[in-house]
């Protein structure tokens, strides 16, 4: 993948989900198509097997289990989840920690069903120790941050230029992504100056009047 990657999470806004879902998915895919930029989207479990048959992008489960089908009620498994039509997972997201034992479950489930991972983490100690399980991403993203309107990028630009050095010094292979308070194309441009490989965001989105809008200012400077 040689674009960015941009994630947009919808999480479990009224803003982001059913048919607002779509209008956001069928925005991630147009942009994406004019732009060249990979945009994906991680919608709720509901929503994420209609997104992935009528959209042509990377759908993505906020997280999944590390169990085998089975007598585990209210689990998600990688096989629901890759038969629902998802490209790939979240795991350990800020708002669904794990312990380390789980994100090892979660991340060889994944890897069963060919399913991209993405390791989201807090701080560089946590980055680097994700990098050592060779996700495919890992997410930095300071918790105190998400939600604020207040963009990593220009709050802590430290933290994503330690966290880069922490991720290639330990797997070269691993591609990292940052995220929390990212709203504009400034902000996507200075996290790809700072050597990230993409983003990971969703408010700004999830809860604009035009989805379509801010995504296209978020490309703008890629």
């Amino acid at each position: 993948m040689t674009k960015p990657l941009i994630i947009v999470n919808l999480k479990a806004y009224a803003e982001g989900m059913g048919e607002r879902a779509g209008i956001i998915a069928a925005a991630a895919g147009e942009i994406g198509e004019e732009s060249g930029v990979t945009i994906g989207v991680a919608p709720a479990y509901t929503d994420l097997h209609p997104i992935a048959m009528h959209y042509a992008i990377p759908v993505y489960a906020q997280h999944i289990d590390g169990v085998a089908p089975g007598a585990h009620t209210g689990h998600v498994t990688a096989e629901q989840i890759s038969a629902a039509g998802a490209s790939g997972t979240l795991i350990n997201h800020s708002e669904r920690r794990l312990t380390l034992a789980n994100i090892e479950g979660s991340l060889a489930a994944a890897r069963k069903f060919d399913l991209q991972t993405v390791i989201c983490t807090n701080n560089e100690a946590t980055t680097a120790a994700a990098a050592a399980l060779s996700p495919d991403y890992v997410a930095i993203e300071p918790p105190e941050l998400i939600g604020t309107g207040v963009s990593v990028s220009k709050a802590d630009p430290g933290i994503i230029e330690r966290s880069v050095l922490a991720v290639k010094t330990v797997n070269s292979r691993v591609k990292v992504l940052t995220g929390a308070g990212i709203s504009t194309g400034e902000c996507i441009r200075i996290a790809l100056d700072l050597g990230t490989d993409g983003v990971l965001l969703a408010s700004s989105v999830v809860k604009a009047k035009d989805p379509a809008l801010v995504l296209r200012d978020l490309v703008s400077l890629i």
